[in-house]
This record gives structure tokens, C-alpha cells and sequence, in this order.
């Protein structure tokens, strides 16, 4: 069975008979009420004359008199998502007034509203009020992804406006007065990287949406094209894409499709952020409903979008997305529901490795990085690394029938992959044998997957990729230099894994603080991709409208900051085992923790004056893991205390830090509240 969020708070707050408040709620985008409403005119932007606009700021009834060709751009303060509703007053016989959304200033537009297909930009909606009373866009037309709302008078004579709002859809599954209760947290004595946790959490909240207003796609098979160049297209947001009542998708505005790739990222952060698992499940299940039944291909996105277009590196998440549930759930009937079409899906992809060791990618389509075949790096490095997975859900069923044939295969990924594609030279794997580029993606899913061999290996790749960032993030080379936040999830991962915790944290300040704080983006959702100069022009696009503004994809930092920061990671079904191990790098405090089935973990660490680490941390009874910290720069003593007694004091004594790195790792710990100090012998 799974559990949402607001049931987990509700199971908590009833066994212990109070009510929960939500830790750092104060950072929580997600607003408190659907009903939403502007809260300023953009800039003073008003074009003609509209008498009064400002008075449709706030919650309260105004009066904007729009007068003639005339129109005015309101700001909702974040981005967001719903119906539109404009409340009328006096208006004269044949008056027509329209929307046109954007989420980024930079495409305000009376004429249009940014891109949801690949040609163009969108028409506007228009009403033509017969008298007064509430006008209501259609469903059809919800729009996913705005910041700003443009109302746009196209006719003369008068029209009067008393009100404007918007119903909040994302999170369609959950009350109203459910939107802000999440089960996870982050706060540290950095502002920026809370703002970025919180951002990266209501991303994933707006990319949640009802299931039956997925993209029509009905512009799919135009080229892509600039704005400027191609006429207004109609667009609708009307298609059922899912079952159940919520489905995760790529982007709140566009394509509004379950995509498992943009998932690799987006479930780790909600599991660690709003724990919404019935999403999860919704859109992993769409999925494997179109598997081929011949060859065990799962598609390259969910429906509408064609079958007929696969990706080998977007199966292979498909299969990722099935383990990540289970770990973060550890509901093992739902793994065993799927297993045969599991085990089918990798016997596909297995089937595509070659003489070389290497699976031979046959499919140019990935996540719109360039020159995608071969031996590619990227492509076997998601392979081994699903292979893995699958031996440990194997484990986990206890079906021993399939482990040792797949521990053969990895074993030869990972020596071919070394033995064909590393540059011991440059310190990073070629793209693939017939070509000199060392991409951003494969050599951070290396690390990721522990294709690498050594630390130092793993040392150099992060040395490397660090060493490539511009000003305004960490270039994807395979895709013509553009910033890809999506691959960029990883690579904040890959330093983490190589030791390099001053890098990973300086790419989230770089990369993810200027995707929250430039004017031009949302300030409160993260962007599909841009150009390594700033630029809001994403490589694989000519239409710069068409970006989206809140793409699940960009979220990387909400579950690295937990899982990595904080240090809570867990390691099989729901948290039943775990590990804690902070990695403050220059941060001095940190509070962190989340909640599964089996209960809550969290996790508190401090920097001391010595360089090592203090920490408190909480997981629940019945579970087992191991505390691991870093080596403190003087000899001492540290001390591990179960607070509620259930366990003896553990004494270690410790040496100074030599430079080597490593942790003081204590292991075979019950869960329990724990406390561990480190004391300076000199």
C-alpha cells in the first residue's frame, strides 16, 4: 500500500495525539489557499489606458477600467499554475479581453503567450463578456507554468475588471490546507542553499498535476522554429496520461508528460521533500503499460507521445524509477507486481551489449544532448548502474535465478568501459572510441554508478568538470555548451561521491542560486536548460519561448542536500537500513530529516573548532545503520551516546587528520536518538 504525505502526517499527529507544526515552513512555496491572486502590476506595465489596475492587486474587489486597445501585465509574485477567472462589471456590447501567460518576464507579450509546442508561440485566450459576472477559462486550457498574466482589451468601448484569480491545480490530489505539509526539510547557516531546497521541492509540486490535463501534443509534428518566424498556435492541456488522480510530469507548463528520465531526479527530491509516493507509483505505472510486448522496450515518454521514438538511456530509467519507489517505499509487492516486465526490460537493453564488453546504443534520442551512440559512456554507465539495482531487487525477491548471469555483465561494463574509454591523460572517459569529447553526463553518471575504479579516478572527473564552469554553471558539452540542470543533478552528486564537497556546494550557489535570483527566471522554480553565458537560449531549441520555467529535472539540489549535506541516506526498503554522513564542506549547521513508512530521520550536524563533525541524528526503531564523520584535525576522543539508553556508550579513540581523507565510521548502530561528540585530547 502506499501512503501520501498528508496520510503520513496524520498517522504521526494521531498516535501521538498532537498536531505536528511543519519545520521551516517559512521557506515552503506551495501556497497556503488554491485560490490565488496577483500581487502587483508588473513594472507599472500598462499599454492605453486602463484606469484602476492596480486595484486588482491583492484579494480584495477592485475596479480596472480598460479603455479601448489597452492591456495590463499582472505578477503573481512565483510561478504557478491553475484556471484563470476574471470577474467583470460594467461592460459595453462586443468587448472581447484576453490572457497571454509567460513564466519569464523576458516573453510579456500582448500577442501571445510563451511556447508549449516546438513552433511559435501560443494564442491567446479570449472572453467576450455579455454583462457581468465570473468568466472561467476552460479546462482544456488550464496553464501548467506563469508567473505573469497579461489581460489584453482589443476592442473599443469600455470593459470594467473587478477581480482576477487563479485556482491552484498542481498537487491535485491533496486539500487545500495539505499544500505546505511537507515531510522533509532542510535549513543551514546558508541562506541561498535553503532557498534552493524549498525552490527545488514547490518545482516538483507544480510538475504534479491532474492527471487528465496532460499536453495534447497537437503541434508535435511541426518543426521547430523561432518565435518570429511561425504564426500563434493553438494549444490544450486535455489529455488523460495517467490513472489515479495525480501524475508526475517533465514540466508544469510544457510538454506536461510523464518523461522517466526527468523522474531519475524529481523522486528522489519529493521523496525527501512532500513524500507524495502515490505520484510516483501513478506515473511509473503509465509507463510499463506501454511496454512492447515483443521486445521489452519501455517508451521514451508516457502517452501521447509517439512510440515509435525510443531512447536506450530513458528505458534504462524506466527500470531506475521501479528500484528508486522501492527504496524510498520498500513496498516490495509493487516491485514484485512489475519484476517479469523489470527483468524483460533489462534483457533488451543487455541485449545490445557487444563484442566489446559495451552495450552498442542504436538510438540517437536521449535527453536532447548531441551525437548519443555507440559505446557511449553516459549510455553504459546507466547500465551498469541499472544492472546493479536490478541484483539487488533480485535480492530482495529472493529470485536468485538472474543474479549471477547479471553480476557477469556488470563486471564486464565496467572493465570495458575502463579499458576502451578512460584517458588516464586527461583524467575523464571519451564520449566514446571514435571521438575526443569527455561529456558532462557520462563522466558524472561514472561516478554515480561506481563505473570508476579508483578514487582517484573519481578525484580527477570532479577536478575536471569543476574546472570547465563559466560564471553561470557547469557546461554540457555534448549539447553545444549548454547548461544542462538536469545533468547538472548529477554532477553535484559526483563530487559529492569523489570527496569534493567545496565543489558541490559551490556549483548549487553558482548554477542553482543564478536559476533563483536572475530577474529574468521565476525566482521561485527551476528552469529546463540555458547557455553556458546566461543566455536563456536552450541549444536544442530555436523557439527561446519555449523553455520551461519549472521543470522537475532542475530539482537535484532538494534530495543531494539531505542525502549528501545532512548525510541521511537510505540504503534498502523504506530506511530499514541507513547511513549518516554529513558533508558540511564550509557550512557550520545544518538541520535536516524526512519521513517514510517506518517513520522519521533527521540529523543535525556541527562543525567543530577542530574540523570534525557533532552530530545529533534520529532514525526509527527497528532499523540499523552506521554514523560515519570526518577525521578532526587534532587527536582525541569521540564519543557515541544512545540518549534513551537502549545502548551503551561507544569510545573511540581517534587520531588527527594526515590529510588523507576518510571518515571514523561506526557501523552496526540500532535506530534510536543518538548523540556524537568529539572531544580534543590536546
Amino acid at each position: 500500500m502506499t501512503i501520501s504525505a498528508p496520510l503520513v502526517w496524520a498517522l504521526f499527529s494521531a498516535m501521538l495525539g498532537i498536531a505536528f507544526a511543519v519545520p521551516y515552513e517559512e521557506y515552503i512555496l506551495a501556497p497556503a489557499s488554491r485560490t490565488l491572486h496577483p500581487v502587483a502590476v508588473y513594472q507599472d506595465k500598462v499599454n492605453g489606458t486602463v484606469t484602476g489596475a492596480d486595484t486588482l492587486a491583492g484579494d480584495s474587489l477592485g475596479s480596472a477600467f480598460f479603455q479601448g486597445v489597452s492591456a495590463v501585465t499582472y505578477d503573481f509574485g512565483k510561478n504557478i499554475g491553475g484556471i484563470v477567472s476574471l470577474t467583470v462589471g460594467n461592460v459595453d456590447r462586443g468587448q472581447y479581453i484576453g490572457l497571454t501567460y509567460t513564466e519569464s518576464s523576458l516573453w510579456i507579450s500582448g500577442i501571445g503567450s510563451d511556447a508549449t509546442a516546438n513552433y511559435g508561440m501560443d494564442e491567446p485566450l479570449w472572453f467576450q463578456p455579455t454583462g457581468p459576472g465570473v468568466y472561467t477559462v476552460d479546462r482544456s486550457h488550464e496553464r501548467g507554468g506563469f508567473r505573469y498574466l497579461s489581460l489584453v482589451h482589443n476592442t473599443t468601448g469600455d470593459i470594467e475588471v473587478t477581480q482576477v484569480t487563479t485556482h491552484f491545480t498542481a498537487m491535485p490530489h491533496w486539500a487545500e490546507d495539505q499544500l505546505k505539509n511537507y515531510t522533509g526539510y532542510f535549513h543551514c547557516d546558508d541562506e541561498l542553499l535553503n532557498r534552493i531546497f524549498y525552490a527545488g521541492a514547490y518545482t516538483d509540486q507544480l510538475c504534479t498535476i491532474d492527471p487528465h490535463y496532460g499536453d495534447a501534443l497537437v503541434h508535435l509534428d511541426l518543426a521547430d522554429a523561432a518565435a518570429n518566424q511561425a504564426p500563434l498556435q493553438t494549444w490544450y492541456s486535455n489529455t488523460t496520461i495517467t490513472n489515479g488522480s495525480s501524475a508526475l510530469v517533465d514540466g508544469a507548463k510544457r510538454d506536461r508528460l510523464v518523461w522517466p528520465g526527468d523522474m531519475s531526479i524529481a523522486v528522489p527530491a519529493i521523496a525527501l521533500s512532500t513524500y507524495d509516493l502515490v505520484t510516483i507509483a501513478n506515473s511509473l505505472d503509465s509507463l510499463y503499460l506501454l511496454q512492447n510486448k515483443t521486445t521489452g522496450l519501455l517508451p521514451y515518454a508516457g502517452v501521447p507521445f509517439p512510440l515509435s521514438t525510443w531512447s536506450a538511456t530513458y528505458h534504462l530509467y524506466s527500470l531506475i524509477g521501479v528500484a528508486d519507489y522501492y527504496l524510498y517505499s520498500g513496498n516490495l509487492t509493487y516491485v514484485a507486481d512489475k519484476w517479469d516486465q523489470w527483468k524483460f526490460g533489462l534483457n533488451f537493453s543487455l541485449g545490445f551489449i557487444d563484442s566489446s564488453g559495451l552495450m552498442n546504443v542504436t538510438s540517437p534520442n536521449d535527453w536532447l544532448r548531441f551525437g548519443m551512440g555507440g559505446h557511449n559512456i553516459e549510455a553504459n554507465s546507466i547500465l551498469y548502474y541499472t544492472i546493479n539495482q536490478g541484483i539487488s531487487l533480485a535480492q530482495a525477491l529472493n529470485d536468485t535465478s538472474v543474479i549471477s548471469r547479471w553480476q557477469a555483465y556488470a563486471a564486464g561494463v565496467k572493465s570495458s568501459a575502463n579499458n576502451l574509454l578512460w584517458n588516464s591523460t586527461a583524467g575523464m572517459y571519451h564520449d566514446n572510441e571514435t571521438t575526443t569529447l569527455m561529456p558532462q553526463d557520462g563522466n558524472s553518471w561514472a561516478i554515480v554508478s561506481n563505473l570508476t575504479e579508483t578514487a582517484s579516478q573519481r578525484r580527477a572527473i570532479s577536478a575536471n568538470l569543476a574546472a570547465r564552469w563559466t560564471a553561470y554553471g557547469a557546461p554540457a558539452v555534448e549539447a553545444a555548451n549548454a547548461v544542462s540542470p538536469f545533468i547538472s543533478g548529477f554532477e553535484l552528486d559526483a563530487h559529492l561521491l569523489a570527496g569534493n564537497t567545496s565543489a558541490a556546494l559551490a556549483l548549487m550557489r553558482l548554477e542553482w542560486g543564478f536559476m533563483l535570483d536572475d530577474p529574468r527566471m521565476t525566482n521561485s522554480t527551476f528552469i529546463e536548460g540555458y547557455e553556458d553565458n546566461g543566455v536563456l537560449h536552450y541549444a536544442p531549441y530555436s523557439d527561446d519561448p519555449r523553455i520551461s520555467h519549472a521543470h522537475g529535472w532542475a530539482t537535484g539540489p532538494t534530495s543531494t542536500l539531505v542525502e549528501y549535506i545532512a548525510g541521511i541516506q537510505i540504503l534498502s526498503a523504506g530506511g530499514q537500513t541507513w547511513r549518516v554522513a554529513p558533508k558540511l564542506g564550509d557550512l557550520t549547521t545544518v538541520d535536516a530529516g524526512f519521513s517514510t513508512t517506518l517513520g522519521s530521520f533527521s540529523a543535525q550536524p556541527n562543525a567543530t573548532g577542530s574540523g570534525g563533525v557533532d552530530v545529533d541524528f534520529s532514525t526509527p526503531r527497528g532499523t540499523l545503520g552506521t554514523v560515519a564523520v570526518p577525521y578532526p584535525s587534532c587527536a582525541g576522543v569521540l564519543t557515541l551516546k544512545e540518549v534513551n539508553g537502549a545502548c551503551g556508550d561507544v569510545t573511540v579513540d581517534v587520531e588527527k587528520d594526515t590529510g588523507s581523507g576518510g571518515d571514523i565510521e561506526i557501523d552496526g548502530l540500532i535506530g534510536g536518538v543518538w548523540q556524537l561528540r568529539f572531544s580534543c585530547s590536546n
